[in-house]
């Protein structure tokens, strides 16, 4: 144990939570003592040679002298490889059932003495010992796994831990393995498959962080594919880029090595354009949550508004100064005491009645929700989930407990439909109160440690959903599974309204139930940098939603960085500004009337395209499109694109570059082929190429895709304020353009419908037609066009 942990822990808890933390570290250090005894003898195992093959709809079982592999590939082209009996199900990260397998797709042997399974979007072969590689239809080599290998226990009773080598071409670029401060692009290194609170506020070499997954998208000329290892046990993937023409003028191509401690080795592989993958990956985990139109909107929360004074007054600086603000947030200080689902009456006597006062200016609050229950008989919600049985246990049977916030505290087993049955029900309070939504923190889950892991100990027994299991199972899932008890539970609590949850923690197939946030992330530029990169990157592990704590969660940041980070949040699906009890505030009025007045022009942009980002919603939860997407998402062939990380497109029509950096007044922006306008200037670009563009404070790059359709609220001028203008960048000569429009249907489960519409210029005059299945008709929208024909 390090004394400078111990003393750190009792400063920042206090003294009696300290020393409640050390004591608790010390019973998970003696229960998985007892329940976990170290490894003793293993023996390695590799399949060894092909035996044998037994042909099933999509592929079939190819059997070697010490193991057997199963291949099928569905009717889209999806993969899925599973050694020594591994099925798809059960799975956490998939939404239902697997995907069909196709009815054409044939097992034939290969030249090498391997098999292969054919089929019209991919084509898997299998060597002769156990190396399994993807293709494209042309025979093209995307992503080759080498035989894998386990170590046993020689006694058994032990789930044996793997390794898989994989190689991909020399040029490819890795993204995802979910919320990554280093990315987007994944650089040579090793990161940890383990859900972790830090501890305190990141930086962008800290790793892991709270949300880490088996997802690897991989980007190469030879085209893109994503590969999803299914098992959610603690692992490490090892990653290095290959290198074109190393060694007497041969490629070394790149690499992942993934090492997982136990479960099964199964792997998806799903392949195409980046579009056809992303769709692909959301057909088998599930359509990400639908956020309510609300949520789209700005919003604002810090720990430690202590009061309901305090809230009136910062929701009247907002309305005073003329700022449109949609979502206000308590943490975990409007608790009575810390205790979940609880209020402190003396802070806030008439908690319905201000959320109904706030509702009526057009402002929602949102309440944090921790899993941690503090372990007290005569606590409501503790009562409950003992006799309920909802509470994870260790293997003697014996309540497992930790230290969090509000003291010593059990912790729900939501791997188990029961307690997530019994959980879901306790958001009935938060209801009442008049929480229009919620989000998950402390979800990791986290036990304060001044040494050891911050989290349950490895041996606490959880359900599994009836297969029984340990902690080494079920952490990563941890957060996942409370998300889908919140999400369910208010879905019968309120089945007129769509649910709005986030969560801190998660796993892949989290977006079915919300989105996220960046968490703890440090007030400097390099947290600013790590902002974007975890919104893209997690946006290619299939979570659309989610944006960062704006202005950092600790400290003080100077006008300028608050400033660059406000305009960078307002292009972000998740836009929210959020800091710490003891960090400065956030208010954009508190850093001066210079940054005021820029603050105020970034609200009114996001404003104004908020048609815009309820298109891009509906269309994530159509698709499976992030919002924010790298640059290189229409044209993954153009390298220069792959390895740029300071912009972002927004949908198809808007190019992002925010200013990253200190002291920037320009900034260098790579664009992909085509005309771009900068949205400020009117002035026009072709890319593919770099230009230099001002970023004066006032503002950051944007740039518009020539003959862009982008939906967007009129100012008067074109017919009422705030009504849906369809506003068009003029096509490039002998070119046309287009975009798609969702309408805001409200915030139930109103189907809606996808308009399309097209633009082009006709003797020299700009047109925008709406295309439906009878044909080209007249926009019917007011359509107000930017830049030169």
């Amino acid at each position: 144990m390090d004394g400078r942990e111990l003393v750190r822990s009792v400063k920042v808890m206090g003294s009696v939570q300290g020393l409640r933390a050390v004591r608790s570290a010390w019973r998970q250090r003696r229960a998985d003592a007892r329940a976990l005894p170290p490894r003793g003898a293993e023996r390695a195992r590799v399949p060894g040679p092909v035996g044998g093959a037994e042909p099933a709809p999509g592929g079939g079982i190819i059997r070697f002298a010490r193991s057997q592999l199963r291949i099928s590939v569905s009717a889209g082209g999806t993969v899925f490889w599973g050694w020594d009996g591994a099925e798809p199900l059960p799975s956490y990260a998939l939404a239902g059932k697997p995907p069909e397998p196709d009815p054409r797709a044939v097992l034939e042997p290969d030249t090498d003495g391997g098999w292969r399974v054919v089929s019209e979007r991919v084509t898997v072969a299998v060597s002769r010992n156990g190396a399994v590689e993807v293709r494209t239809p042309g025979g093209v080599m995307l992503r080759r796994d080498l035989p894998p290998r386990w170590w046993e226990p020689v006694q058994g009773g032990r789930s044996a831990r793997w390794v898989q080598r994989g190689e991909v071409p020399a040029d490819a670029r890795f993204f995802g393995l979910g919320g990554r401060a280093s990315g987007p692009r994944l650089r040579d290194g090793s990161y940890r498959l383990w859900n972790t609170d830090p501890s305190a506020a990141f930086d962008p070499g800290d790793d892991p962080l709270y949300i880490t997954m088996p997802v690897q998208l991989v980007v190469a000329d030879a085209g893109t594919h994503l590969a999803f290892y299914d098992n959610t046990w603690d692992g490490r993937v090892v990653l290095a880029e290959g290198e074109e023409g190393a060694g007497s003028g041969h490629d070394r191509p790149g690499s992942s090595e993934v090492r997982m401690e136990g479960g099964p080795l199964r792997c998806w592989v799903v392949v195409g354009t980046p579009a056809r993958v992303l769709h692909g990956w959301a057909a088998l985990t599930g359509a990400p949550a639908l956020p309510p139109s609300w949520a789209l909107g700005p919003q604002h929360a810090r720990w430690g508004f202590g009061s309901e004074r305090e809230v009136r007054r910062v929701v009247d600086g907002y309305r005073d100064r003329g700022l449109p603000l949609s979502v206000l947030h308590l943490d975990i200080d409007h608790y009575d005491g810390h205790r979940v689902f609880t209020v402190d009456r003396e802070r806030f006597p008439d908690l319905p009645g201000l959320a109904e006062e706030l509702r009526g200016r057009g402002v929602r609050l949102v309440s944090i929700v921790d899993p941690a229950v503090k372990a007290e008989p005569g606590n409501p919600v503790y009562d409950g989930g003992r006799a309920a049985g909802a509470f994870v246990r260790d293997d003697r049977g014996e309540e497992v407990h930790g230290v969090v916030w509000p003291g010593e505290c059990a912790y729900p087993d939501f791997t188990d439909p029961a307690a997530r049955e019994w959980w879901g029900g306790l958001y009935e309070e938060r209801l009442r109160q008049g929480f229009s939504g919620v989000w998950h923190d402390m979800n990791e889950p986290v036990s304060f440690a001044p040494f050891g892991d911050r989290t349950l100990p490895r041996s606490a027994r959880h359900a599994l959903e009836g297969r029984g299991g340990d902690h080494r199972e079920a952490h990563n899932v941890y957060g996942l599974a409370m998300a889908r008890a919140g999400y369910e539970g208010l879905r019968r609590l309120r089945p007129e309204e769509r649910p709005f949850l986030f969560s801190r923690s998660g796993w892949a197939g989290m977006q079915r139930y919300g989105g996220t946030w960046s968490g703890d992330v440090s007030t400097g530029w390099p947290g600013l940098r790590a902002s974007l990169a975890l919104v893209l990157g997690l946006g290619l592990c299939g979570v659309p939603y989610s944006g960062p704590d704006v202005g950092g969660f600790d400290g003080s940041p100077s006008p300028e960085l608050f400033l660059r980070w406000y305009q960078l949040g307002a292009w972000l699906p998740l836009f929210r500004t959020h800091a710490a009890i003891d960090a400065g505030r956030r208010e954009p009025w508190e850093f001066g009337p210079e940054v005021l007045a820029h603050a105020r022009v970034a609200l009114a942009e996001r404003e104004r395209l908020r048609p815009y980002f309820v298109t891009l919603s509906r269309l994530a939860r159509m698709t499976g499109a992030p919002y924010v997407r790298p640059v290189w998402w229409g044209t993954p062939e153009d390298r220069a694109l792959r390895d740029c990380e300071d912009s972002f497109l927004l949908g198809d029509s808007l190019l992002v570059a925010p200013v990253l950096s200190r002291g920037t007044d320009r900034r260098a922006v790579r664009l992909p082929r085509g005309r771009w306008y900068d949205t400020a200037t009117g002035e026009a670009y072709e890319g593919p190429g770099q230009v230099l563009l001002d970023a004066p404070l006032s503002r950051v790059p944007v740039l518009a895709r020539a003959g862009a359709v982008i939906p967007v609220r009129g100012d008067g001028d074109e017919g009422g304020a705030g009504e849906l203008v369809l506003e068009v960048w003029a096509p490039a000569a002998g070119r046309t353009g287009g975009g798609l429009v969702v309408r805001d249907t409200g915030d139930g489960w109103e189907p809606a419908e996808i308009e399309r519409y097209q633009s082009r210029v006709v003797d020299g005059r700009v047109v925008v037609e709406r295309v439906t299945d009878g044909g080209v008709r007249e926009a019917g929208l007011p359509v107000r066009v930017r830049g030169q024909a």
